[in-house]
């Protein structure tokens, strides 16, 4: 299950991960990010043992979401490795597309 991810934890989830990780930052009220929670759960399923899930509400964490990840629309999925953005991708996508920026960017 993705790491819920709050101003009181971010250091340590993200920034000391030994893992690459997949940051889902989201909206509850969102259609978008609804319609993505099972293509990344199914992802997540498939490539928990490599990468690291993890899910920032932007409402209730906006100054990371904007400070530090200059999110603008939700929902935006963040590509982070050695505690290091390495992509960034926002909107809908088929989880085949997913998959493929995920691997490229975390290589």
């Amino acid at each position: 299950m993705a790491v819920s991810i709050t101003p009181e934890n971010h250091e340590m989830e993200i920034k000391h991960s030994n893992k690459p990780i997949i940051l889902d930052i989201y909206a509850t009220w969102c259609g978008p990010c609804q319609q993505m929670n099972p293509i990344i759960e199914e992802l997540e399923s498939e490539f928990g043992d490599t990468y690291k899930f993890a899910k920032l509400n932007v409402d209730e964490a906006r100054e990371i979401s904007i400070k530090e990840y200059g999110v603008t629309s939700v929902p935006t999925f963040v590509f982070i490795k050695d505690g290091v953005v390495k992509g960034k991708e926002t909107g809908y996508m088929s989880k085949d597309a997913f998959a493929a920026k995920m691997h490229a960017a975390l290589k």
